[in-house]
């Protein structure tokens, strides 16, 4: 059956399945995000604002282009004169309806800026989260970072940024997580006060997906399990430093924990209870974790027969740790794939720590010392599946499927020794 397409689908919310790349999912999910609240009998209105930089270096361009919509649905775009201030802009855009002075009851915001501009925005960060969003606003910093420095003076990536001004972050796996992530990121702000982080590199924003972009489609839940304290977590009139700072250690990550384990913002994918190992993975990298299952040949049913569970984790930062000690209770051994410096690594060994039952944790290094996933670059498919399959070989899971796919790809690796002819410089970025 023939469909009527068009171009022009991508922002309109009638249309459910869209072709959709991942800057156009942020204008999209701006429009969603209004379609939501008021489904749900709620004034607010949108603001977005930031500093281009690869790879959200299209996205002032998507927001322009869609100016029309955007305005339609009470949502106004305003590029940056430069990072720290567009970021000052939304933490004002907060107290709105402190007051009773505003037009709506709140303002939901999007902040978006390139690696280098997160590090000047400490401040602004800092200053906001501790203040907290509005309860019916919510702040999402989508967070442009550069693992391979393709089109930068550094290699860089945010998230140990952000872990500094305690915001929680999200890492979506293409360009359907970013549409959900992102309103799951509205809904975990608006309940925890938390300005929330939104990794995006170029592996899952610049790219394009059919997806499903009916703005009703995620049912966001309230935590059932976690006690707010008198007065909630949102932003307040007469607040005081060392007020925010207790708010912020005794309630604000604990509430994001407890929002991440009722809405399964982390989950099981392979396996069941009875796995003995089992491999961890979030964003970018758990994409090129399942390319490189497949390399070696494995599938689900497989997996589950030589006791392999994987564990995908959408926020990286603070990690549930209820959901992830229930995943690794029984395991023997945990392998943990991620790029650059190793964050879920250590929240992991800090999850088991009291309780480790000889689990042994491997990541950046093996119990030897020696480098198993570099925080140099970036990591890929081939190089991940080459690892993988030495490291279950080391634990006895061998097949002859397995052999022969490890076999190939330690050749392959043999093989690229290709001198680089073209490098792409970082003229504007």
């Amino acid at each position: 059956m023939l469909h009527d397409v068009s171009l022009a689908d991508r922002f309109d919310l009638t249309k459910r399945q869209v072709l959709l790349g991942g800057t156009q999912a942020l204008v999209r999910v701006l429009l969603m995000q209004k379609a939501r609240d008021e489904a749900a009998g709620l004034s607010t209105a949108g603001y977005a604002t930031g500093y281009r930089g690869s790879p959200l270096g299209g996205l002032d361009l998507q927001m322009m282009r869609a100016e029309r919509e955007l305005a339609a649905a009470d949502v106004k775009f305003e590029p940056g004169l430069n990072e720290d201030l567009a970021a000052t802009a939304l933490w004002g855009s907060q107290q709105a309806a402190l007051r009773g002075e505003g037009r709506v009851d709140g303002v939901f915001g999007l902040w978006y800026g390139k690696g280098p501009g997160v590090d000047r925005c400490g401040d602004v960060f800092r200053h906001a989260n501790m203040a907290g969003t509005a309860a019916l606003g919510g702040v999402l910093a989508a967070l442009g970072d550069d693992h391979t420095g393709e089109s930068s003076t550094t290699l860089h990536h945010s998230e140990f940024a952000l872990v500094d001004a305690m915001m929680p972050i999200l890492s979506p796996a293409g360009v359907q997580e970013v549409l959900d992530y992102a309103l799951l990121g509205w809904a975990l702000s608006r309940y925890s006060g938390a300005w929330v982080g939104l990794k995006c590199v170029k592996d899952t924003i610049e790219v394009t997906e059919v997806v499903d972009g009916d703005p009703h489609r995620l049912r966001i839940v309230t935590p059932t399990d976690f006690a707010m304290p008198e007065g909630g977590l949102n932003i307040r009139l007469g607040d005081t430093p060392v007020a925010q700072e207790a708010r912020m250690h005794d309630f604000k990550r604990f509430s994001a924990e407890a929002f991440a384990r009722a809405n399964r913002i982390d989950r099981r994918v392979w396996g069941d209870a009875r796995a003995r190992i089992g491999i961890v993975s979030c964003g970018k990298s758990w994409l090129d974790t399942v390319h490189a299952l497949e390399l070696l040949g494995l599938d689900a049913a497989q997996a589950a027969r030589l006791g392999i569970s994987t564990y995908k984790i959408g926020m990286v930062w603070p990690l549930d740790m209820k959901s992830f000690r229930e995943w690794a209770h029984d395991l023997e051994l945990i392998i943990v794939v991620e790029e650059k410096r190793k964050l879920l690594e250590v929240e992991i060994k800090e999850a088991i720590f009291d309780d480790r039952r000889g689990r042994r944790v491997i990541g950046w290094k093996n119990e030897r010392g020696e480098t198993v996933f570099s925080v140099k670059a970036a990591l890929d498919p081939v190089r991940i599946a080459h690892t993988l399959g030495g490291l279950l070989a080391a634990e006895g899971v061998e097949t002859e499927t397995l052999a022969a796919r490890r076999a190939v790809l330690d050749a392959a690796l043999h093989a690229d020794n290709a001198e680089e002819i073209a490098v792409r410089k970082p003229w504007f970025c």
